[in-house]
């Protein structure tokens, strides 16, 4: 392991800074191999690339799985973060919380959000961090220190590959915001790199750990739902004004995926809670999946509303679907309906419903309906299930922080697993099974809704049932 660099690198900054090239609107070398395309002609050349970038890669049946492996104990769980923008900027508080972390390094191009996310370490009682500000690349010194334990990466889509792939091939294990990556290829990668390594590769921000998520979680396994045939996710969030607010999203970076994709941008929000539900890669697992979509209309109806005639939105040319709607079958023929919508009028909304034998579960607003609880065709009041809330919403009732608590209960219980030297709760191939959808949903919109394979990622695993988020409470 390298020792730890200087506790500033943010001098000697070579050339103009490249954040709005890379890390923002064009950084699509990462991303779909589109290089670094204009949004005029990212658009023409999206569908090809993307259908030529994601052919799955050959498994490497010789390696050993991550499924079961537990963390190394450790009294401090040492942390570094990339990215300090909206989402990074939030979540260091989070971090900063929990007992027995420390944050140790912090990186983003931009130097003033850097420097405040440094105040709140030090405000927190904790050594200043060192600082990582010289351009695109100097993540790659942060994961080159000897004293960081985990790296968290909060940056536009298209470097989540690249910084996972360089945390674990430093040694360090990695958690990766919403989508881990963005071609078949590359989730393989991050699975061969995850066993080659030993270290764990997780998709954060996964939206499991709600309050309701986690008491539907409980009583699925507890059997009320009876035998389970259907559920439903999605992301639905009107993002058009923040889109188009450039001190919201620094650069167009995320507007500018309606210009390369038509497929499911955001899949692992409504999957994840779902394949919980089901113990996907525990028991069952998904097989296939079968995408439509709408046109595309939302953008430019808003840009034509909104935005002056001089504003360089106008050269970008929108095709990802307003609303994609794809079903997911598993193994045990189960059906998973998944939904994305971020460019039309609708009040925010992850669906998460489940359906079996006995009844269903569905939320927002969030209803239930039972038997024999219920039996006159009327809705059932989900509150009165609360005996079923999972130990960690028992524990912390009012927890801080984003999506009403539940990014406080993933990294509360994270930083547990890792102190505790426990297996954690989801792994590499549960990034890779949310994720798939975002390749291969485009792929099934061009092909007139033919159904696409989702690689079976634990390599035959899923069979074998184990634990999942619906886990014990450990001894400290």
């Amino acid at each position: 392991m390298n020792e730890a660099p200087s506790q500033n690198h943010d001098h000697n900054e070579a050339g103009p800074r490249r954040r709005s090239v890379l890390w923002t609107a064009g950084a699509v070398g990462a991303g779909l191999g589109l290089g670094g395309l204009p949004s005029g002609t990212a658009a023409a050349a999206a569908p090809a690339a993307a259908g030529s970038a994601t052919a799955a890669a050959s498994p490497d049946t010789k390696a050993r799985t991550m499924i079961g492996v537990p963390f190394e104990r450790r009294s401090t769980v040492r942390v570094g973060i990339i990215g300090l923008g909206n989402r990074g900027g939030s979540m260091i508080d989070l971090f900063l919380a929990m007992p027995g972390v420390r944050v140790v390094a912090l990186c983003d191009p931009v130097k003033d959000k850097t420097a405040k996310a440094a105040k709140k370490v030090t405000a927190a009682g904790q050594p200043a961090p060192a600082v990582y500000t010289n351009g695109d690349h100097d993540f790659e010194n942060l994961c080159t220190r000897g004293d960081i334990d985990f790296v968290y990466t909060a940056t536009p889509w298209d470097w989540h590959f690249e910084m996972a792939k360089t945390a674990m091939l430093n040694g360090k294990h990695v958690g990766v915001e919403c989508p881990i990556a963005l071609r078949l290829d590359q989730l393989w990668e991050l699975v061969h790199l995850s066993e080659r390594t030993r270290r764990h590769c997780m998709q954060l921000e996964n939206c499991c750990y709600g309050r309701n998520e986690m008491r539907v979680l409980r009583m699925a396994h507890a059997g009320l739902f009876g035998d389970l045939l259907h559920g439903a996710g999605a992301y639905i969030h009107d993002l058009r004004g923040l889109m188009f607010d450039p001190k919201y999203y620094e650069g167009p970076w995320r507007r500018l995926w309606h210009t390369r994709l038509r497929g499911d941008l955001y899949p692992n929000h409504g999957f994840g809670p779902v394949a919980n539900y089901m113990d996907i890669n525990r028991g069952d697992r998904a097989v296939r999946i079968s995408s439509v979509g709408t046109p595309a209309l939302g953008l430019a109806k808003y840009r034509k509303e909104h935005m002056p005639a001089n504003d360089p939105s106008w050269k970008e040319s929108y095709i990802e679907s307003d609303r994609t709607i794809s079903l997911v079958q598993t193994a045990k023929g189960r059906v998973i309906r998944l939904e994305h919508d971020v460019s039309t009028p609708h009040p925010y909304s992850r669906i998460n419903s489940l359906g079996g034998t006995k009844g269903l579960f569905e939320d927002y607003p969030e209803r239930i309906y039972l038997e024999p609880d219920q039996n006159n065709d009327e809705w059932g009041d989900f509150a009165k299930y609360a005996e079923w809330d999972h130990w960690l919403w028992k524990e912390h009732a009012n927890p801080p922080g984003g999506h009403g608590g539940m990014d406080y209960m993933l990294v509360f219980r994270l930083m547990q697993c890792m102190r505790l030297g426990l297996v954690p709760d989801f792994d590499v191939y549960d990034a890779a099974t949310w994720t798939a959808p975002v390749p291969l949903s485009d792929l099934s919109i061009k092909a007139n809704g033919a159904p696409q394979e989702i690689p079976d990622f634990t390599r035959g695993l899923w069979k074998k049932t184990r634990p999942g988020m619906d886990s014990p409470k450990p001894e400290e």
